[in-house]
């Protein structure tokens, strides 16, 4: 399972805040490239929740499907992302790209399988 995504893991490694920040904007200027680049560094990650969150017997069956479904979950993520965040006192606050979407992928795959095993229930 997800072996088609297995070479990003070596392809990109990790990156620094400022780098990561600086990737998010060029992608948030509809360069379609970085953008690109900016999906496949967290595919990783969405896989990892992915195994976090699904039981072995439910992420065999639809993990694929969730990741795939996920993929258009991060491209719109990145439109949404606000890189001048402030915390309630005002004071600049950067966040990790990954912290900011954690919870909408789990959100995702709960609301998934709910979907899929009530469609399959009948």
């Amino acid at each position: 399972m997800f072996e088609t995504y297995r070479h990003l893991k070596h392809k990109y490694p990790k990156i620094s805040l400022y780098q990561e920040r600086r990737l998010i904007k060029q992608a948030q200027r509809r360069s379609k490239k970085k953008r690109n680049e900016f999906v496949e560094r967290h595919i990783w990650f969405v896989i990892f929740r992915i195994n976090k969150t699904v039981f072995s017997p439910y992420r065999a069956r639809f993990g694929e499907e969730i990741l795939s479904q996920a993929i258009f979950i991060l491209y719109a993520k990145i439109k949404t992302y606000n890189l001048r965040y402030k915390d309630k006192k005002g004071n600049s606050k950067p966040v990790r790209f990954s912290s900011y979407i954690w919870k909408r992928i789990d959100g995702f795959i709960i609301d998934y399988l709910k979907n899929e095993l009530a469609r399959e229930a009948g």
